[in-house]
């Protein structure tokens, strides 16, 4: 007999355990250390560049103050994001809230104290924060879509409040000096703000790091699925993520309206970025499951301290000649308007590319250990997606289609639901103000309006389609206008070069947006997010944020009516039928149908088209079945770039000029009509023909608000509001009666019931 045992006691053949090692600290670490050691070779490299603003202390106060708002409210992302969820709606949350306290507590409207407009303001800030929870949780709306909608909602009510004027109460506010000292510098001699900050930084860092919220919060983002086995209410964990993020802009807002005693209509833009590049850069995961607090307030004063030097700028000398004289005058030299919002959005980009490829790959442990001649830690597993949810469900849609009649069919089509409100939408324009929708040259002024649109949702669809997403498809036309008006008007550059360029600059957008997410295996969403503020930035950038006009109008012919084309070259049509058509008929309209039917046949006849939709519906089983996934989702996501490029090239022609602002909100419309067209949010599913009609119902809806009906029409700050609510409504749509059937499942148990209740009928009789 082999005896089992050693000398000792221990068993023979039994594994041994080795030591997991020191457990990675929960409060701060090296990756905080170097944060620090970062932040001050920043500031020193400030004060070299510029000592007469970043020398003194009266700099290192304003950056510590300027932080301490960002810093709250990147305290409060810093949960959200440990659950593997987004909040893109914070800035918009930070706006409204200053905004609303600005017309509860201004003399000039509501005039109420200060302690009720703080109430109403924290009762709205929670308000927000539960919908948001209650959107991705219950409702199931991916958080990327859900908080999107609510940036662009608030940001209409901000402008729609403010009537894009500022609003002050510095006199009522000295009424109130106990509220307003929170905004001003204390007896010690720093502002009060700072206090805050840490202390909510403390706080929320202990119980991130200590307490059964942050090994929920951490459980939940790290593997949802074990969480509930675990027993953790994870719908809570995300709800209450989002409730501590809303109440965070809340309180920011808060200390900003009681320092600066007003406000105005770009409180908060772009905040959301640099809110989630401060929470990255802190160390942070966009993948889940990691993230401490002291990082993300260490990221926060990086992130403003960044902005502080490029806004700030650097000390010049200009030489100005006078009389002949040359006197060399002190100056300051200023980034060009856009060029910061640039920036931003490239460290966005970086922040995001660090975690997965530096944190999780331990490089900084692996150099050290090898210094040392030590074994390397193993490196973590790199997890990427086109875009996480609940898969299609195209079997519901086939079984509909197989069992039902001639109507029943067209019903059960996906795209039916935007072909009839379309329909029903254009009869009510004609109801309402038939002497205008009547008239043919309306008709097509509406229908030039719908062009653009419909060009950047032809290409969307695929990419919506394939699983992806595109955020950028407004800032990219914004980018290609800019660049060809830029080299038509400054450079006087030919309309062929000009086109050139724009093509060049919206499709060079579109590759950077492809490489991130295939090679970098970034989600889509925060790939083309950073592409929508760095494509917004270049265009104003371009044009150094003024409007540009006055080129040749050659280059115009593009966005002008067939007839005008005709006369540009010489050729008069005789009066009839033809010439009335040609007077209302424009390039673009024929261009954008030419277009649409080739990417229709290839969608839904063409083998590419099956595999985008194969991609969309299960990337995983595409990928067995052979197809390759990844050129899928390539060629769709320069599909998308290239038709906003073409919109762009086409809206400084037909506007005879480029307008900085131009494509704004272009990405709300776009979605809105793809998942109102038969689109999935999830992918694997798009028609052309129901995204045109998609398209079709955006624009008459924006076409009924603006409608002067009596002489009322609704303002276009409203109109973006309900923009909002229509793509939140046909997501939930998607998801619900689409996605879960509930109308089928609905229907089932009504006719359920009724055999039940005609099996007791006869049972009763027999009996």
């Amino acid at each position: 007999m082999v005896t089992a045992r050693r000398q000792r006691g221990k068993f023979i053949g039994l594994p041994t355990t080795t030591s997991l090692g020191r457990a990675p600290p929960q409060l701060a670490g090296g990756w905080e250390a170097g944060l620090l050691v970062f932040l001050v070779l920043l500031y020193l490299g400030g004060a070299a560049v510029n000592p007469a603003f970043f020398g003194s202390t009266e700099a290192f106060h304003a950056v510590l103050r300027d932080t301490s708002r960002v810093g709250i409210i990147a305290v409060g992302m810093t949960f959200v994001i440990a659950n593997k969820d987004l909040d893109l709606s914070v800035g918009s949350i930070y706006g409204l809230i200053a905004v609303v306290f600005a017309r509860l507590f201004a003399s000039s409207s509501l005039d109420l104290g200060v302690a009720a407009s703080v109430i109403l303001c924290v009762l709205l800030g929670t308000a927000i924060g539960l919908l948001n929870g209650l959107l991705v949780t219950v409702l199931r709306v991916p958080a990327f879509i859900a908080t999107l909608t609510m940036l662009f909602i608030g940001r209409g009510f901000v402008l729609a409040l403010t009537h894009g004027q500022a609003i002050y109460y510095s006199d009522k506010a000295r009424e109130y000096p106990l509220f307003f000292r929170l905004g001003e510098t204390n007896i010690l001699g720093f502002n009060n703000q700072i206090v805050i900050f840490i202390v909510v930084a403390v706080i929320c860092a202990f119980v991130l790091a200590k307490t059964r919220w942050g090994y929920e919060t951490f459980a939940t983002g790290g593997n949802e699925q074990a969480a509930v086995y675990a027993g953790i209410a994870t719908n809570w964990v995300r709800v209450r993520a989002y409730l501590i993020s809303s109440l965070s802009a809340t309180l920011a807002a808060l200390l900003s309206a009681a320092q600066d005693k007003g406000v105005t209509p770009l409180y908060g833009v772009s905040w959301e970025l640099t809110v989630i590049a401060s929470v990255i850069i802190g160390g942070a995961s966009i993948l889940g499951g990691r993230g401490r607090v002291i990082g993300s307030c260490l990221g926060a004063v990086l992130v403003v301290l960044i902005d502080k030097v490029l806004r700030e700028g650097w000390p010049i000398t200009r030489t100005v000649v006078i009389d002949g004289e040359s006197i060399a005058v002190s100056a300051r030299y200023t980034l060009p308007a856009g060029a910061v919002l640039v920036f931003l959005g490239l460290l966005l980009v970086s922040a995001v590319l660090i975690e997965p490829h530096l944190i999780r790959r331990q490089l900084a442990a692996r150099f050290w250990a090898w210094l040392r001649g030590r074994p390397p830690p193993p490196a973590q597993e790199i997890g990427g997606v086109a875009l996480e949810a609940a898969q299609t469900k195209a079997a519901i849609e086939a079984d509909m289609l197989l069992s039902a009649t001639t109507i029943g069919r067209f019903l059960a089509r996906r795209d039916a639901l935007a072909i009839i409100l379309a329909a029903v939408l254009w009869l009510i324009g004609l109801t309402l103000r038939p002497d205008y929708w009547w008239s043919l040259s309306n008709t097509f002024a509406i229908l030039l309006n719908y062009t653009e649109l419909a060009l950047i949702t032809i290409g969307l669809t695929y990419v919506i389609a394939a699983g992806d997403i595109d955020l950028s498809v407004g800032a990219v036309l914004a980018l290609a206008g800019s660049t060809a008006a830029y080299f038509l008007k400054v450079l006087g550059a030919d309309p062929l070069t000009a086109v050139t360029m724009g093509l060049l600059a919206g499709m060079t957008a579109g590759l950077v947006n492809a490489l991130i997410t295939i090679g970098f295996k970034l989600p889509s969403f925060i790939a083309t997010l950073g592409m929508f503020y760095i494509a917004r930035g270049l265009a104003a950038w371009f044009v150094a944020g003024r409007q540009l006009t006055g080129w040749s109008e050659a280059y115009n012919l593009i966005g002008r009516k067939l007839n005008d084309v005709l006369l540009h070259f010489g050729l008069s049509l005789p009066p009839g039928i033809i010439r009335t058509i040609t007077e209302v008929v424009s390039v673009q309209t024929l261009w954008m149908f030419a277009v649409a039917a080739i990417a229709g046949v290839v969608l839904a006849y063409m083998p590419f088209g099956l595999k985008v939709r194969a991609t969309g519906g299960n990337i995983r089983a595409a990928a067995y079945a052979g197809i390759n996934t990844d050129r899928v989702r390539f060629v769709s996501l320069m599909l998308s770039a290239f038709c906003a490029t073409m919109a762009g090239l086409i809206n400084i022609a037909y506007f005879r000029s480029f307008n900085p602002v131009a494509g704004q909100f272009r990405e709300l419309d776009a979605i809105a009509s793809v998942i109102i067209g038969g689109g999935s949010i999830f992918g694997g599913h798009g028609t052309m023909i129901g995204s045109l009609a998609g398209a079709a119902v955006i624009t008459l809806v924006r076409a009924l608000l603006q409608l002067n009906v009596q002489g009322f029409s609704m303002p276009q700050h409203w109109i973006n509001v309900f923009i909002g609510v229509i793509l939140i409504v046909a997501v939930l749509i998607d998801i619900w009666l689409r996605q879960a059937n509930i109308l089928g499942r609905l229907r089932a148990w009504l006719m359920s019931g009724s055999r039940t209740r005609r099996s007791q009928t006869r049972e009763s009789t027999h009996g």
